[in-house]
């Protein structure tokens, strides 16, 4: 699910680690990284869970979900944080398997509270679970990551902002383009807020159900 970059090809400059921090380059190779970490089609788990997570909203709740996209930025940034320091550990295999059920779990809870008018207790839910799939979705980039970090303790964690930095602008990106989907079916396509919601949900459910279902984890 989570395409890794080879930076050797995408940087004229070389491996990150042969040259010292003196240019804006070494920022663009670790944003450009962030961002096509998010963008690349060959890993849409991040796109659906962006999906999941952003449905039953509009832009009238920017506020709402700009909080929800940068919880998921900081689990993302702390788990590589103590990942890359060593500090934390899991088997590659669990958190392939925990990403496609973290955004089971976004799902089909917006499938089952689509067109409730009160959000304050799923807005608590999602959050948690924002923050959770941040954690987890960075655990399963991190081994990739810490190929690429500069050797030095001290040398990791700017590189590891810029990186975050190109994960929040991508995910922007998603959440305005769903967005905007969602207010031209809404408005063109005369679709009610909760059938948006409720045909979204049920596909990403069933994008992620065989990605479940096939996880090496279950031929442990």
């Amino acid at each position: 699910m989570t395409e890794y970059i080879n930076i050797k090809n995408n940087c004229k400059f070389g491996f990150p680690s042969q040259f010292k921090r003196n240019t804006m380059s070494e920022f663009w190779i670790y944003f450009n990284i962030g961002l096509r970490h998010v963008l690349d089609i060959n890993a849409y788990d991040h796109v659906l869970f962006l999906i999941a997570l952003v449905v039953p909203y509009a832009f009238k709740d920017w506020k709402r979900v700009l909080l929800l996209v940068t919880l998921f930025t900081l689990g993302h940034t702390l788990s590589l944080m103590l990942s890359v320091y060593g500090i934390v550990y899991i088997k590659a295999n669990l958190v392939e398997f925990l990403i496609p059920i973290t955004i089971l779990v976004t799902a089909l809870f917006h499938l089952f509270t689509a067109g409730k008018s009160s959000k304050n207790e799923s807005v608590s839910f999602v959050a948690f679970v924002t923050l959770f799939f941040g954690i987890i979705h960075g655990l399963g980039f991190s081994n990739y990551f810490k190929t690429i970090l500069p050797g030095a303790a001290s040398e990791k964690l700017l590189p590891l902002l810029e990186f975050a930095l190109g994960i929040e602008t991508a995910q922007i990106i998603v959440v305005l383009v769903v967005l905007i989907l969602s207010y031209i079916i809404q408005t063109f396509f005369r679709f009610s807020k909760r059938d948006w919601t409720l045909v979204m949900s049920a596909f990403v459910i069933g994008v992620v159900l065989p990605m479940i279902i096939s996880s090496e984890i279950w031929n442990r």
